[in-house]
């Protein structure tokens, strides 16, 4: 039996930086659960479409790697340091 596809890869915004990446298989829980840990962010943007949680977890492993590089190692504002 193959794995559902429902998460989605999302990043939250503030302005044009990038203030978190993560996934879920619900962004409107999540929005709301990021605002009310007191996440400042502008939009969050919902990337492509639906896909399972391994390919999930594995974009989400992979743009932060890609952050980083690209920021001096540091994981984007909100992100845990410990990845």
């Amino acid at each position: 039996m193959s794995e559902k596809r429902t998460y989605k890869r999302y990043e939250l915004k503030g302005g044009r930086k990038v203030v978190y990446v993560g996934i879920t298989d619900n962004p409107e829980r999540r929005e709301s659960e990021h605002r009310q840990d007191g996440k400042k962010f502008t939009k969050m943007n919902v990337i492509g479409s639906a896909v399972t949680q391994n390919s999930a977890e594995k974009w989400e492993e992979e743009r932060l790697q890609s952050y980083r590089k690209h920021h001096g190692g540091k994981n984007p504002k909100y992100n845990k340091t410990d990845k």
